[in-house]
């Protein structure tokens, strides 16, 4: 079984059946790391593979610190051997750090999992916040005032997602223009 799969199917077996809108999200964010691919090359596959897992923390049978992106990276590394790029990946998806820093976990967050390529953070952020929970498509900013509507502006989540929407935008703008880039021809992959 290959790593994208792999990934589909151990996704839907935590995801699935105890949070079926988690699941139906974390198919649209593997959808629309799949639309990246042409900026990706040979790492579309391993974008893919973090895209559809990128929410696995959140599974009742393995959350146990309450913060998704440290739990979903710690099972994937100590119970499922994962590939260490797609754990980094899950572990910092979405401007974690921040986050964690909210839930006093940011050191825990750096010392265990290093960060990986820009490039992918980028990616994975802009497949996360251009996906609606229903795993649709839908704006950065539309996406962002969603989150906070949803968990309410001075709550944790709420309070991280305002801190990140600067890098949000960034990261989305820096995809786009590589996006652009290699529409036109001018960027090798």
């Amino acid at each position: 079984m290959g790593l994208t799969e792999w990934a589909y199917s151990l996704s839907e077996s935590m995801l699935a059946e105890p949070l079926p809108r988690r699941w139906v999200h974390s198919l649209g964010v593997a959808k629309r790391a799949r639309s990246l691919s042409p900026i990706l090359g040979r790492e579309a596959a391993l974008l893919e593979a973090a895209a559809v897992l990128h929410d696995v923390g959140y599974s009742p049978s393995i959350a146990t610190t309450g913060f998704h992106p440290l739990d979903g990276a710690r099972f994937l590394r100590d119970q499922e051997g994962a590939d260490e790029r797609v754990v980094r990946l899950v572990a910092h998806h979405s401007c974690a750090l921040l986050e964690a820093e909210e839930r006093g976990l940011r050191h825990d967050l750096e010392t265990e999992f290093e960060l990986e390529r820009p490039e992918l953070v980028d990616a994975l952020i802009v497949s996360d916040m251009t996906t609606t929970p229903d795993g649709g498509h839908t704006t950065p900013a539309a996406r962002l005032e969603e989150i906070v509507q949803r968990y309410g502006p001075d709550t944790v989540v709420g309070r991280f997602i305002q801190r990140a929407a600067p890098e949000i935008y960034a990261a989305t703008e820096r995809v786009e223009g590589r996006m652009a880039l290699v529409s036109a021809g001018t960027q090798p992959m």
